[in-house]
């Protein structure tokens, strides 16, 4: 889990291919916990955040840009 301060530091593209690789692997998780093939499914909330941070953040980057 990163924190938002660290990825302030990375760059627009840097963060939109990390939030298509996280919004992939949510993705994953949850077909995995509609199978019930998921051992903690805590990781689909956690994940869920964490694409939300980084959505934030690209979003924050995009409007000062402007």
């Amino acid at each position: 889990l990163m924190k938002a301060h660290e990825l302030r530091d990375q760059s627009l593209k840097e963060l939109e291919s990390l939030e298509r690789e996280k919004a992939e692997e949510l993705m994953q998780l949850k077909i995995r916990l509609s199978m019930r093939q998921l051992d903690n499914p805590l990781q689909v909330r956690e994940l869920r955040r964490e694409v939300a941070v980084i959505k934030t953040i690209i979003n924050q980057k995009r409007a000062a840009a402007l």
